[in-house]
């Protein structure tokens, strides 16, 4: 059994990300990051991301590519303040679903490394 599978697979993924982008949508220091009017696609491609991290279906990749995470975000100027905020928004995220304190963990754990790898901003 994957931890996508053991989290709950595809809905708790869903209602993860949707509240991650409820907070991304207001947010002063994040939104202007996504240059697309409406963050719907963003929000699937990250979907589909963690649930193929997770151990899901491959349908990022199969419609994407390898994620190249840093390149994708080479753009935008990702420093302390954005990722502080990004996790922020991915904490609520976390605590809006029923997870074992053990996988909320793992999966924060996550998270936290992956929001500092994006960082390429110094203060």
């Amino acid at each position: 059994m994957t931890f996508y599978d053991e989290i709950g697979g595809f809905p708790t993924m869903q209602k993860i990300v949707a509240k991650f982008y409820e907070g991304v949508a207001t947010d002063d220091v994040l939104r202007p990051m996504y240059p697309e009017e409406d963050l719907g696609p963003a929000e699937e491609r990250f979907l589909h991301f963690l649930v193929q991290y997770w151990g899901g279906p491959t349908t990022y990749s199969e419609q994407r590519g390898h994620p190249r995470l840093r390149m994708r975000h080479a753009p935008f100027a990702v420093d302390a303040v954005a990722r502080d905020r990004w996790l922020q928004h991915f904490r609520a995220a976390l605590d809006s679903v029923d997870l074992t304190p053990e996988q909320d963990a793992q999966f924060w754990g996550y998270v936290t490394h992956a929001a500092n790898f994006m960082v390429n901003t110094p203060d």
